[in-house]
This record gives C-alpha cells, structure tokens and sequence, in this order.
C-alpha cells in the first residue's frame, strides 16, 4: 500500500491538488477513463474502519480536499452573504439595548459588511484557493465581533453591553457551524472571540463575581461545543467523502466487469476480433443502414489457404498464433476504414466495410490478400507449390437490383471466396452473378441431387453420444453423406444452399425422416432418432401433415423422433414457423435446439420455444482451453440449466475435455472422444437407449 512520508506533510500544495484531480477522475465510472490503483479501493476500506481519532491517511486527504476545493468555494461565498445579512440585521439590537452608540455601529458594521462582500468576490474571482477564501473569511468574522466590542465599549449603558457582549458566542457559532472552516482555523477564530469577549468583562466596571463565573463558564461551555460540533461534522463530512469514493470504485468496477462481459460475448476468445455472433449483429444494423439511409456496405471473406494441412503439420498452438497474426493484420488494415472485422469459421474470417465503389473494394481485398503474405509465414505443406501462408479472398457488395436480403449477400461473398479458391487461391474474387464456374458447379450439385436419393448417392452414418450419469452411450447422431458418381463427397456447405434453393431440400428431407426411422427405429434398434430440418421445410405448407403421414406408414410413435433446429433463423420474424413446431410438439415429437450458440437468435428461440433439448455448438469446448473460452462456456451450461433444458455438447475429442464435461456435470457428449460415425448396421442394439440425429449440414462427422 503506498504512503507518503510524513515529513511531507506539506505535500507541495499545488502538486498534490493535481495527483489528487487526477485520482479522482480515474475513479469516475467511465469505462474510457483510466482505471485507478488497486490500493486506492484497500486504502478507502481501511480508512473507513479506522477509529475517528486515528491519523488520516495523507493520500485520502489530499483526494478530499481536492474533491471540495470547488464546492467550499460556492458554500463559502453563499455563507458570507447570509453572515453579512445577519450582522447588518443586529443592528437593531443595537438600537434597542445601547442607541447611543448604535449609529456609529451601524455605520461600522455596513462599512465592515461591504468590505467582507468586496473581498470575497474578488477572491472568488481570481479563483483563490478555498483555503484562502476561508481564511479571509474567518478574519473577517473576528473582525466584525472586536470592532463591534471596542465601539459599543463607549456606550453609557454598560450594564446592557455587560449582558450584550454574551451575543459573541453566535460569532463562535458561524465560525464552526455555518462555515465549513479546517479545525485549526475554527479554534483560532473561536479563541480570537472569546479572548475579546473576556478582555472586555475586564475593562468593563467591576461586575459581580457571579456574573463572571456564569458567563465565564457559559462562554467557555460554548466554545467547547462548537468545537466539538464541529469535529464531529467534518468526521461526518469525511466518512461521507469515504463512502462516496468507495461507491464510485465499485460503480466502476462493476462497469468494467459489465464491458469485459459484454466484450467476452462479442469476441472470439483466440483472436480477439468479432465473433460470429457480433458479426451477424453488425450485418443487421448495417443492413438497416443501407435499407433507411442508403448507405451501402460491402462483406469480404478471407480463408486461410491449406490451413488444415498446416495444423495438421505444425501443430494447433503454431495454427493459433497463425490465426493471430491474420486477425490483427486484417483489423491494422480494417482499422482506417471503421470496418469490423471478425471470425467467421475456424479459419476464415469477415470484414464488414461501409464502401460501395467496387474498385475501392477490390483494393481493400488486394491489400488484405498482399499484407497476409507479406507476413512471410513458413507453410511448406501446401499442394500448390507455395511455401508461405496466404488467404483467399472474396467480396460482394450491396447492389440495389441484386441483394434483396442479407443472406443473400453472404452467399454471394462465399461465392466469391469459392471461386477464389477455384483459381488457385492466393487471390481476389469480388461476385460476379455471371461468373460461368459458381454457376456451372451449382448446377452439377442441383442435377446430382435430382438423382441422389434413387441413385443412392446419399447416405447415413451415426455417431455415439455418451451419458456423463450412466457412463452409458445413450444416443447416436446420424450424419448424412452426398457422393458424386465417382465417389468424391461433396461439401454439406456446397450441396445444402443449393437443395434449399433448388427445392430439392423437401425431398431430401422426407427421404431422411422415412431413411432414419426405417434404419435406426424400426426393430426397437433405437428408441429415438433426431432429425435436423431445415427453416425452409418449417416454412413449407403441410410439413407436419407430411411427418405425420410418414411416422403412420412405418408405425413409428411420433415421440420416438426428435427434430433439430438451428437457432440462425430469427423466429420472432416468422410466425409461420412457430406454428409448424407447435404443430409437430402436439403430434408428439420432440423438439431440440442445435448449434447452439453460434446463430443471432438462440436467446428468442429459448424464449419462445420449449426444447426437450439443447446442444451446445463445438465451438465453445474448443475455445474452454483459454480461461475467457471457459468462462463462457460455463456461462451457456448455467444458462440452458437455469431455463430447465437438458444438454448436449459437441467435439469432445480429448480425455481433458471429457474431463472438463464432468465437472461442469453436463448431461451428455458427444465427439470423436466418444466414438467415430459409423453405419447403423454397425451399431450394436445393446450399446444404445437414446438417440439418433441427422444432420444436413455437415458431410463430414461435426465432433
């Protein structure tokens, strides 16, 4: 704790004032300002709990004085004014008890009145310190009662005066009560009046000796009240003070906690940049910008090219500071245009720029493309020939007859990355909708998938999930499988835009609903299955009756199926879906949230729909080995179990993190740590009692 050497008491006034200032506005809830020294928050703890008597800590005191300098300045100046009001009122007394000398005191005390005014204000005016102005002040009090004293001294009524004089002890009583003089100052001005007060009796005509003693003790009776009084309020005053600092700390501190929060749930844990969910909270107000005011904006995706293989090679700790380096050379180069860049996916990335000129933007990508590979990263198992770490790069703007919704202009952007991709890589692709490749690719996926289902090209495998309870594995997940004639599968991030833009997704879906059951249900070899549907079939007229129908062909008991729903899709802005899943829980099926976490809307989707159960999206077990990626982890746990909501967690794929599940005692796992997907006729009747899921959006096994 730091302290300052009593020897300096004096502290160099003018110095001390400063540091003092400069104190008090770090611990000004500003989430700007400068946060204040730990010790300042102890040193105001131990101060309240001092005993009254005991020494202030120097520091505090100066912060004290610093904080009243302005306000004992207004209190002062306003006090005088109403001191000078009254001491001109007395002179009625004067009148009254000694007239033959009242109006040479009138005189006096107009005379003294005006010159306390005239003093005061130019003090004030050229802004003289409240010590000074005290000062000035209290002399004047004492000033106004001796020069009082010696004139009314010559009046024939001495027996008046001799009781008059006793009305010193109100000039005691402004010193200490009125004013907010220092101790010191006080004593001295109540001495000063008291001392007249007694020079006088003694030079007055011989009065009794009980009139001595009793005004005697009545004076000096007062003079010890007034001062206690006045200790006893400044105390009062400077726990106040205390109390008050302490409150601004801890307003500050939780202002601070409430930003790192607040930043904690808006940026990626690795990286430091927006995360998906800031970077979709962006779009939308970005989005509303261009719709109301006409402001356009433009969406670059940066991928990191063979960033798998680079992992795969180097290592995951050389892959995060890769990411690193890329983060922060796309925020340097982001940072002049006030664009917002984030992570996208594990390794691509976002920057969201208010630009509409398609050049400006083409300079933007390059410059970003350029400054990657300027940083010179060793990457030497790469497929193309290079040797250094570069991105791929595609960008696609507002365009008023073109990007009639925000999705629309994400996928356009993705496109673009593709086709960046197509030429190589290390390059820049802004959307071209008459690019021949983009086009000619989605038409091959949309003719294949007219063909998969009676070709068999699409298919299932199942992934265990495991019960942390019984140690059990209680459920299987079925992801789905699109090959091309010759084998090769495709992407789920290729082929499903394409099956909800071609339609085709109605199909496929039926087929998967009537393909789990028949695989993973009937024969009682799992008791549940959970099938992952797309918001579009939600949206489709007749989807539960369809359900329905499919569940009465097969026999199959509506509560042994479980449909998914990604929480990406805003379902305040659809009522048509809120209709489709009541529909679906009053049939009997169960309804559960996928991915949860990584779309804008998970909050409204608990809101409003009663899930039997929630999975929590990989994302955040992977990020749980950095203390923030944990916090926030733990976070979404008590979230979804204060809502009542049974859990699952993707990815586990490491005996630390099934670890980790166990002692945040999460319901089930799920991951390669678990068990790998494998076909359903490999799947054992007795080594499961749950659940099955399909999954269209990943091709490849998602744990």
């Amino acid at each position: 704790m730091t302290r300052i050497d009593p020897s300096q008491a004096t502290l160099r006034q003018a110095s001390t004032s400063s540091e003092a200032l400069r104190l008090l506005r770090a611990t000004e809830t500003r989430p700007s300002a400068p946060q204040p020294a730990p010790e300042l928050r102890e040193l105001v703890v131990a101060e309240l709990a001092k005993p009254p008597l005991k020494r202030r800590a120097l520091e505090l005191q100066a912060l004290y004085q610093a904080e009243r300098e302005q306000p004992r300045k207004k209190e002062t100046r306003m006090t005088m004014w109403l001191t000078v009001t009254l001491y001109i009122a007395f002179a009625c007394t004067d009148y009254f008890l000694i007239p033959d000398v009242a109006l040479v005191l009138t005189s006096a005390r107009c005379a003294l009145s005006a010159l306390a005014l005239i003093l005061v204000e130019i003090l004030v005016t050229r802004d003289a310190s409240a010590n000074i102005i005290d000062t000035a002040c209290a002399t004047l009090i004492v000033a106004g009662y001796l020069v009082w004293l010696v004139l009314a001294s010559d009046t024939a009524f001495t027996q008046s005066l001799s009781y008059y004089m006793v009305f010193g002890t109100i000039f005691m009583m402004v010193a200490n009560l009125l004013f907010n003089f220092s101790a010191f100052l006080s004593i001295v001005s109540s001495l000063v009046v008291m001392g007249g007060f007694f020079a006088a009796m003694m030079r007055s005509e011989p009065a009794s000796l009980s009139y001595e003693i009793a005004f005697g003790v009545f004076y000096v009776s007062c003079f010890a009240f007034h001062l206690c009084v006045n200790w006893k309020l400044s105390v009062e005053r400077y726990a106040a003070f205390l109390n008050a600092l302490l409150s601004r700390i801890q307003q500050r501190e939780m202002a601070e906690q409430s930003e790192a929060l607040l930043k904690l749930s808006n940026t990626d844990s690795l990286t430091e940049v927006a995360n998906r969910r800031s970077i979709d909270e962006t779009m939308r107000r970005l989005w509303r910008e261009w719709q109301l005011d006409g402001k356009p904006f433009a969406a670059i995706l940066t991928d990191i090219d063979f960033f798998k293989r680079f992992n795969d090679h180097y290592g995951h700790q050389e892959g995060d500071c890769t990411l690193v380096a890329v983060a922060n050379t796309l925020a340097r180069l982001a940072a002049p245009h006030d664009a917002v860049v984030g992570r996208y996916g594990g390794e691509e990335f976002i920057v969201l720029v208010q630009i509409g000129d398609h050049e400006k933007l083409r300079e933007l990508a390059e410059s970003i493309r350029s400054a990657v590979a300027d940083l010179r990263i060793p990457h030497d198992y790469r497929r193309d020939g290079e040797t250094t770490v570069t991105v791929s790069v595609g960008a696609a703007a507002t365009v008023e007859s073109r990007t009639a919704k925000l999705e629309r202009l994400i996928s356009e952007a993705d496109r673009a990355l593709y086709n960046a991709k197509a030429r190589g890589r290390n390059c820049v692709q802004l959307f071209d909708p008459s690019a021949p490749h983009i086009g000619d690719e989605a038409e091959n996926i949309a003719a294949i998938l007219r063909v998969a289902i009676e070709r068999d090209q699409v298919s299932m495998v199942y992934q265990p999930i495991k019960s942390l309870a019984t140690g059990k594995i209680e459920a299987v997940e079925a992801l789905m499988r699109l090959k091309m004639p010759d084998g090769t599968l495709i992407s789920p991030a290729l082929f499903i835009p394409v099956a909800e833009s071609s339609g085709a997704i109605h199909e496929l879906g039926r087929w998967a609903i009537r393909t789990a059951c028949q695989e993973a249900l009937i024969g009682q070899k799992m008791p549940v299955v959970s099938i992952n549907i797309s918001a579009i079939q939600l949206q489709a007229p007749g989807f539960s009756m369809s359900v329905a129908k499919i569940l009465g062909e097969l026999g199959v008991a509506a509560n042994r199926i479980a449909f998914e729903i990604t929480e990406g899709l805003d379902i305040e802005d659809h009522d048509e879906v809120l209709k489709c899943i009541n529909e679906l829980q009053q049939l009997g099926i169960r309804i559960w949230l996928d991915d949860f976490g990584t779309g804008f809307a998970g909050l409204s989707w608990l809101r409003l729909v009663k899930f039997d159960m929630v999975k929590i999206d990989r994302s955040f077990l992977h990020d749980s080995v950095l203390a923030e990626g944990a916090d926030m982890l733990k976070d979404i746990i008590a979230l979804i179990r204060n809502r009542g909501h049974t859990m699952i967690v993707e990815g586990v794929e490491t005996e630390w993190q099934m670890d980790l599940m166990r002692r945040y005692r999460v319901d089930q796992v799920q991951g390669f740590y678990v068990g790998r997907p494998v076909p359903a006729k490999r799947h054992r009747k007795a080594t499961v009692k749950g659940a099955v899921r399909v999954n269209f959006r990943y091709g490849m096994p998602p744990a």
